[in-house]
């Protein structure tokens, strides 16, 4: 669920300010060449990325498209996941669509008849992490391969209608750039399958297509439904006279206005977000139209008829506040949570005495980022024309609270069912069912259904079958919503920030968006016996929507995690002790200003000391019980606007010195305290201006060594902005320079390698072994989803990578930290491959049904040219294997059966049986039921010979 956020409404001029420009599409699309030729000469692919998952909460749901004729066969479009297909009612799925220019989707419409799969990218939903797409792709393989087929300027699409006798025909509702204005937005048609297209429907530069429905049985009669909306980093205008209701009946050529005044339908600055559904049981056409209206409520009298509101304080003068009764100021700081020590009396004397005035109460309770109202916004309202949209009326008579309240731009959609006009269904935070055509409502929510609902699929053919997408993936009800099934089996999680601690085996620990904070085990593997067993391996140690985790690894339990907006707390993950540390501000001053993902950091100096931060940064030396502010506002003061904004988005501390300390901000602001916050400088000089910071690292190498990533998403500037200081920021170098046009989220520095860099952007992992002089992709088992945090475990030395979109994965890293340049210049390099368990079940056929025993290790080596590479397993000076495999230029890891020539095993058996004593059993080696002889345990060397050069090993058998 999403906070409520105060509103402010604005016009487009208020907030069209100077700012970094949209990246072309032509660029972006470019950039994905750039892209693959990274990948195509990567020498560090070899290392194989595993997913770690979690599963058990999936993740963000955009569309579904099922069906009809066998409802178990249908497609799932998740937000920033990509595309997945079941074939067996979402028992499992298969994704589609993990190595195209993006894995963000708004829409998917699939012709089933001929098998092919339109697919609009760009989420339909306007968060602050629904990425851009890049237009239209089309499978005709159902998913095998696909075609980019134009539309790259759209950036976010919403609803795909596809003809229902023509396959060439369709039509698409484009909401266009998030961030920026731009004329590529409205409803498109084509009509020779995607290879032209024709802009038939604008409305204006910030009013893109929502909704689009079209008549079953008059393909020539669609609706559209436009939203005017302006989102910048500091504010979202989710309203406009842009927002309106069409009609078509020429098949989408011309459209004629239908929401005016006259017709009964919300017009004017008010109008939000509109979704749409069409009915045609009985032969009647009935409409219904979800909008998310901006106008206000009118203000309401407070239940206790002389409760002190923020209103009248507002206007209140010194003495009408000393005039007040003591109960009312005392429900007044109760209601709205003040501080336990600030008391009737004490507040009073501070007004009585000039220290504080009224308004002052109300500046304490308010976001200092945000003009608050007192009376809400509407918000859902639904409506029905039994007139082809000649003439709408309101479903209902009361409001419909607690559905989307300030934030409809995250839902906005209503269906009804084929076979019964007033079977209607509208979702947001919870989904609704009406079965009086909207006069009233209920919730069919269950236990096992996530909240934030987006889309919904319902049977036409059996009543009652549904088929859900909300933040926590797909579920199945057969009873309209009386019981649901979750199929959660996809790893789509999307995780914001992850960490690790030292335990063994280790655990990695991560915030999502809408799904919390979770914690599990290193060696996870996904699959179903935990159904079984009653426990998943995960288990979820914070709700909301999960922002960042430190560990305090002294006790491996005690954990600091959080949620939006700097709400924190300390936790021992053992005993389930729980206290809320967020710092507050003090009575008189303005409440601070917490980022969506507020930072935390834990010292590696003294892991008592925590550090927080708002607009400014909070220390605390007791484990967060008690914080002190060490800074003045770090950032360029905040805008006007309904989001927060003006915050501090990212902390580090060096490793080499403590109090040598460095923030970043949302408005582009980087600081540096080398006196542990008494005094601080602003080193921004030489950075782009106005980006968010999204990390900094300071270095544990170089005391003056700084490296900073900025991201331009919330300006649609797509370029990686990554720079370095080794002067503590007094001079930057642009690093990077050959990363495409993808916004970056991470950059790290190898804790073993002070060479090596890792940086996470939109779409990928990246790697510099030459301190960001030239990078190389890793995707050998990664989507091209977002990748928003990287951790090197240090004593594992794996690669931890979480994802916005694919949860997470782990790499192994410790070949990949000793690529320096003596290693780069060998001709062939062999690295000691991780000691094998030997087992008797190698080769062994245990029934003619099962699979055979499997034996198998990986040999790391790495070599400077393509070719053939000889390999040679020996046992002291006895070759007991040789064999050749091909390996790619750079890092390899080629695989070894652990098999050895049976020809050898009379050798290997007399050295074995040397050291038996007179009452063991001599050791007879004999071959596996598949026919193969394998290693005994010892102590083995591996020699690879490649252009006349060796390298040698030692491999375990233990």
């Amino acid at each position: 669920m999403k906070p409520f956020l105060p509103i402010l409404l604005l016009s487009a001029c208020t907030i069209l300010q100077a700012q970094p420009s949209a990246t072309p599409a032509a660029q972006r699309m470019q950039s994905y060449q750039q892209r693959k030729a990274l990948e195509a000469a990567s020498i560090v692919n070899g290392v194989e990325f595993r997913s770690i998952g979690p599963t058990v909460h999936s993740g963000r749901i955009v569309d579904v498209d099922v069906r009809e004729d066998d409802p178990s066969h249908f497609y799932a479009a998740f937000a920033s996941g990509g595309l997945w297909k079941t074939t067996n009612n979402g028992i499992s799925f298969e994704p589609l669509f993990d190595k195209e220019a993006v894995m963000t989707i708004g829409d998917v419409a699939v012709n089933w008849k001929n098998n092919t799969i339109w697919l609009g990218t760009g989420e339909n939903n306007s968060s602050r992490s629904s990425y851009a797409g890049n237009g239209m792709y089309k499978s005709t393989d159902g998913g095998k391969t696909w075609q980019h087929i134009g539309l790259e300027e759209s950036h976010h699409i919403s609803r795909i209608i596809l003809h229902p006798t023509d396959p060439n025909t369709a039509w698409v509702a484009v909401l266009g750039h998030l961030y920026s204005p731009n004329k590529e937005r409205g409803v498109y048609k084509t009509s020779d399958g995607g290879k032209t297209w024709k802009l038939v429907l604008f409305a204006n530069e910030n009013a893109g297509a929502a909704d689009l429905v079209i008549d079953p049985q008059n393909p020539n009669v669609l609706y559209a439904a436009t939203w005017h909306r302006e989102r910048r980093a500091w504010n979202f205008v989710e309203s406009g006279t842009g927002t309106g209701l069409y009609k078509s009946t020429d098949g989408g050529n011309k459209w004629t206005l239908l929401s005016t005044a006259i017709a009964g339908f919300p017009t004017g600055e008010g109008a939000g977000r509109i979704g749409l559904s069409l009915s045609r049981a009985g032969g009647k056409t009935v409409l219904y139209a979800a909008i998310d209206n901006y106008n206000r409520r009118p203000a309401e009298m407070p239940e206790v008829p002389d409760a002190l509101t923020n209103k009248q304080l507002r206007s209140m003068s010194k003495d009408e506040f000393l005039a007040l009764k003591k109960y009312q100021i005392k429900e007044y700081l109760s209601n709205n949570r003040f501080p336990a020590d600030l008391t009737v009396e004490k507040v009073t004397e501070m007004i009585k005495s000039d220290k504080a005035k009224p308004l002052s109460l109300v500046e304490f309770t308010e976001d200092a980022n945000s003009l608050l109202f007192e009376n809400e916004v509407i918000g859902l309202e639904v409506y029905r024309s039994d007139d082809e949209g000649k003439s709408w009326k309101r479903t209902h008579k009361d409001y419909l609270d607690q559905v989307y309240s300030s934030y409809g731009y995250y839902f906005g959609q209503v269906r009804v069912a084929p076979n019964d006009a007033n079977k209607v269904y509208v979702y947001g935070v919870p989904i609704l069912r009406s079965d009086d055509g909207g006069k009233t409502f209920r919730s069919i929510d269950d236990d096992n259904v996530h909240s934030d609902h987006h889309a919904l699929w319902v049977n036409g053919r059996r009543p009652g079958h549904l088929i859900l997408g909300n933040d926590g993936g797909i579920n199945i009800s057969y009873d309209d919503g009386e019981n649901w099934v979750h199929c959660n089996t996809p790893a789509v999680g999307q995780f914001y920030y992850i960490a690790v601690d030292m335990a063994t085996p280790y655990n990695v620990y991560g915030g999502l968006q809408d799904n919390g904070v979770w914690m599990g085990p290193s060696t996870y593997t996904a699959g179903s016996s935990w159904y079984s067993r009653g426990q998943y391996p995960y288990k979820a140690i914070g709700g909301g929507d999960g922002m960042q985790v430190a560990i305090d690894t002294r006790d491996n339990a005690t954990v600091y995690s959080g949620s939006q907006f700097g709400s924190y707390s300390r936790q021992n993950t053992r005993t389930g002790e729980r206290k809320f540390i967020t710092p507050r501000h003090k009575f008189g001053d303005r409440p601070l200003r917490w980022n969506w993902q507020a930072p935390i950091h834990l010292s590696v100096h003294n892991q008592d000391i925590l550090y927080m931060a708002s607009n400014k940064l909070h220390r605390s030396f007791n484990k967060g019980d008690n914080f002190d502010e060490i800074s003045g506002d770090l950032t360029q003061g905040g805008k006007k606007g309904d989001v927060p904004f003006g915050t501090l988005s990212c902390i580090h501390e060096s490793p080499l010195r403590f109090g040598l300390l460095y923030t970043g901000s949302d408005d582009g602001l980087v600081h540096i305290s080398r006196d542990g916050g008494v005094s601080w400088k602003n080193i921004t000089s030489g950075l782009p201006k106005d980006l968010w910071v999204v990390r900094i690292q300071a270095s544990k190498y170089v005391e003056g060594r700084v490296y900073v990533a900025l991201n331009g998403y919330r300006y649609d500037d797509f370029a990686p902005y990554v720079y370095m200081s080794d002067n503590y920021g007094d001079t930057w170098t642009a690093i990077g320079k050959d990363l495409p046009m993808e916004p970056l989220n991470v950059v790290k520095e190898d804790p073993v390698n002070q060479d090596l860099l890792y940086v996470g952007s939109d779409h990928g992992l990246y790697i510099s072994l030459d301190r960001g002089k030239s990078f190389q992709l890793m995707n050998n088992g990664l989507p091209a989803t977002p990748v928003h945090d990287v951790v090197i475990h240090p004593r594992e030395r794996e690669i931890v990578v979480g994802t916005h979109g694919r949860s997470m994965y782990i790499g192994q890293g410790k070949e990949m930290q000793q690529l320096k340049a003596d290693v780069l210049a060998s001709t062939i390099k062999a690295f000691e491959p991780e000691a094998v368990r030997w087992s008797p079940r190698w080769g062994a056929v245990f029934a003619v049904w099962a699979d055979t025993g499997k034996a198998e290790t990986k040999l790391p080596v790495y070599v400077n040219t393509a070719g053939k590479v000889k390999i040679s397993i020996k046992s002291d000076d006895v070759v007991v294997k040789t064999y050749e495999v091909a390996a790619k230029k750079g890092l390899n890891y080629l695989r070894y059966d652990l098999s050895m020539d049976p020809a050898k095993a009379t050798d290997i058996e007399a050295k074995l049986n040397k050291t038996r004593k007179d009452d063991e059993r001599p050791i007879k080696l004999k071959a596996a039921k598949d026919g193969k002889m394998y290693l005994p345990r010892g102590e083995y060397k591996v020699l690879m010979s490649k252009d006349g050069k060796d390298s040698e090993v030692k491999l375990s058998v233990k």
